[in-house]
């Protein structure tokens, strides 16, 4: 197993605005916040009317302990088939990988109605609607982050986050009111903010994986870590909990 990068550590607490914990953090279905992916996306509906064309939604349970951000819906990945990463290479990739560590269960079939269930665990965009050329504007993504911000926000049991490239490590950390320099991007590099650990990862595209950017074992090293993590601080928590339990027995009979 490899070692624990260093963790480098902030202050703030992730935002949890009550006003921002809106329809689990994703807009409707005919969003105009952002004219030009508006425009796009209505061009696919009548190019390709059987696609589903509109905001991705996040994928898994809110109660989860771990969210995975990644940049935007592939065209022919989550744009058509309204799951995150779905439908192209990336999730090929991802949700291979979430099984191995046990974060998802079932076959991933690249399909919405395939038998893929996600434990403890979640996944979302930094981006909701697909861009063109899959590039996003600075704009279009600081317009889409209050729907990034409620989704951290409404995850009560939040304990660890992975994004997915710089892009999503960025708007990850500006949604959780954090400088950027604060808390730089580093593959796999992990920040403390507030109570929160942000594991950094490059983004599991074809691009990447093709140009040796990004191989499987350097991405399986990444959830192996989080998952360490993870089992780490449920180990403490419970030990925790038993002490506390103890503590008030003990004073019960005094």
């Amino acid at each position: 197993m490899p070692m624990s990068a260093p963790m480098a550590t902030t202050t703030n607490s992730r935002t949890e605005n009550p006003a921002l914990l809106r329809d689990s953090g994703k807009p409707g279905r005919d969003c105009p916040l952002c004219p030009r992916l508006a425009a796009f996306r209505n061009g696919w509906r009548k190019r390709e009317p059987g696609w589903f064309n509109a905001p991705v939604a996040s994928f898994g349970a809110k109660d989860a302990r771990l969210l995975i951000v990644g940049l935007a819906p592939g065209l022919q990945g989550a744009n058509r088939t309204g799951r995150p990463f779905t439908g192209d290479y990336a999730g090929d990739l991802l949700y291979a990988t979430l099984i191995e560590f046990g974060f998802a269960r079932g076959v991933f079939a690249a399909r919405p109605d395939d038998s893929l269930e996600l434990v403890d665990a979640r996944i979302t965009n930094g981006v909701r609607c697909v861009p063109p050329e899959n590039k996003p504007t600075p704009q279009e993504i600081n317009t889409c982050r209050g729907f990034l911000t409620a989704t951290i926000g409404e995850m009560k049991n939040l304990r660890a986050i992975v994004a997915l490239g710089r892009v999503a490590h960025d708007t990850a950390v500006t949604a959780m009111g954090v400088r950027k320099s604060a808390a730089p991007f580093k593959h796999g590099g992990r920040n403390a903010i507030g109570d929160l650990a942000l594991f950094d990862s490059y983004h599991c595209s074809r691009y990447n994986t093709n140009t040796g950017v990004l191989t499987p074992a350097m991405f399986h090293s990444v959830f192996a870590e989080v998952r360490d993590y993870l089992n780490a601080d449920q180990s403490a928590s419970s030990s925790a909990s038993q002490s506390g339990a103890k503590a008030g027995s003990i004073t019960s009979r005094t």
